[in-house]
């Protein structure tokens, strides 16, 4: 089955199965609408289904686009730089462009930038917060449905590695939201209200991160 968005014909994956009840559509990274759903659904109801969810689908489209595109390049701390393979096994950059080698591990890499990076910004920020808050160890990993995690019984704040790419003001803010739970627990109005008193255009950071 294939779906047409814009004159691009888009090949449909369909997969039933007796356990799942209702229907979900994705998209994958080689921009293949994935449809999981019943098997008593027929491929009639689908084609319904798709046609009716078809600004949903191209907006999936047009986010998977932009992912696949920050794979090719390389993206650090808000700025993008277009890649030039060398033989100088560690990474280098010019203005628009950064020098690596082939065998580099780039998420090691990442990792050992961050380590440096989100501890400066973490203590930055934990002096400077409105409320007494003990200090948390910090860990950093790489996550795929969270910018970070707060345990408030092992005092830990858990930052998503990819934070790295983007600009410092993502950090800044999710570091303030993990923080602000060691005060508040939830995701109340007291919550918010102090991460509004230490990040103030939280709302707009927010905003623009659901866009990722």
């Amino acid at each position: 089955m294939k779906l047409e968005i814009n004159g691009i014909n888009y090949n449909v994956e369909i997969e039933k199965k007796k356990t799942t009840k209702n229907t979900y559509i994705r998209v994958k990274d080689d921009l293949t609408i994935y449809v999981t759903t019943n098997i008593f659904t027929s491929d009639r109801q689908i084609v319904k289904l798709l046609e009716k969810n078809y600004s949903s689908i191209c907006k999936m489209i047009e986010k998977q686009k932009i992912k696949n595109s920050n794979n090719e390049n390389f993206n650090y701390l808000g700025k993008n730089y277009d890649i030039v393979y060398s033989e100088y096994y560690d990474i280098s950059f010019g203005n628009d462009k950064v020098f690596m080698s082939k065998d580099i591990d780039i998420d090691k890499w990442y990792k050992k930038q961050a380590k440096t990076i989100f501890k400066e910004h973490l203590d930055e920020i934990y002096n400077n917060f409105s409320k007494s808050i003990p200090y948390p160890a910090l860990k950093i990993r790489k996550m795929t449905t969270r910018w970070g995690v707060c345990n408030t019984k092992l005092k830990t704040v858990t930052l998503n590695l990819e934070l790295i790419k983007r600009d410092t003001k993502y950090l800044d803010y999710v570091i303030v939201h993990e923080l602000s739970h060691l005060i508040h627990p939830n995701h109340s109005k007291s919550f918010w209200g102090l991460v509004e008193e230490n990040c103030k255009n939280y709302k707009q950071i927010k905003k623009e991160m659901k866009e990722f």
